[in-house]
């Protein structure tokens, strides 16, 4: 199994990339968030694999985050959606938006995909979402709505805290994740401090 691959862009295809790693070119099928992405030929990246294995080919399929690539595997679990449906799905939703869906019972959104019709995204939701919680998705997010603002990972435990303490207030988890969001300077806070701000939002 190969885990991941570090190496150069060779190629951008229209939904694939080669990437030479240590003077092999390894063609991985990628969802479209990925060409979409600052990544150019040349440049040195990690991709996380999934080798897909059929009695007549091998294909890779690569993504840029572990859990890009853990979403995906959830998704071709259900019956109907195969790797390329999958890729489809994540070219249109990000992890993220695929799990709100998902846990919201919003078939339309996940049936934007390419081939994928309301009664597959029906399949989708009626078969993932005992595999997801509201909780996860909200951390997720709020993980990766830090990571992007490039917030240390001192301050982002700090706001995951802050917000995690909101909702047991009984603050919904949205509600919770904008007011924490809002505070301003809220990396130099902590916890506690971020918590006492966040609140003053909400009255």
């Amino acid at each position: 199994m190969i885990s991941y691959i570090k190496g150069t862009i060779e190629e951008i295809g229209e939904d694939e990339i080669v990437m030479e790693s240590q003077g092999i070119g390894y063609s991985i099928r990628v969802p479209q968030s990925v060409i979409r992405s600052a990544v150019v030929s040349g440049q040195v990246v990690k991709i996380y694999t999934y080798l897909y294995v059929r009695e007549d080919a091998l294909n890779l399929y690569g993504f840029l985050t572990k859990d890009d690539l853990s979403v995906f595997k959830m998704l071709i679990t259900v019956n109907g959606i195969g790797p390329k449906g999958a890729i489809g799905i994540l070219s249109n939703l990000s992890a993220d938006d695929l799990r709100f869906a998902v846990l919201s019972d919003d078939a339309k959104a996940i049936a934007k995909a390419p081939g994928v019709g309301i009664k597959t995204a029906g399949k989708v939701i009626l078969e993932l979402k005992d595999r997801m919680k509201l909780e996860d998705a909200f951390e997720k997010k709020l993980e990766h709505t830090l990571q992007g603002e490039g917030v240390s990972q001192t301050a982002e435990s700090q706001m995951s805290d802050a917000v995690s303490a909101l909702v047991a207030l009984g603050y919904g988890s949205t509600e919770a994740m904008k007011a924490v969001r809002s505070v301003q300077d809220g990396g130099a806070m902590d916890a506690e401090q971020l918590l006492k701000a966040a609140l003053k939002n909400l009255i």
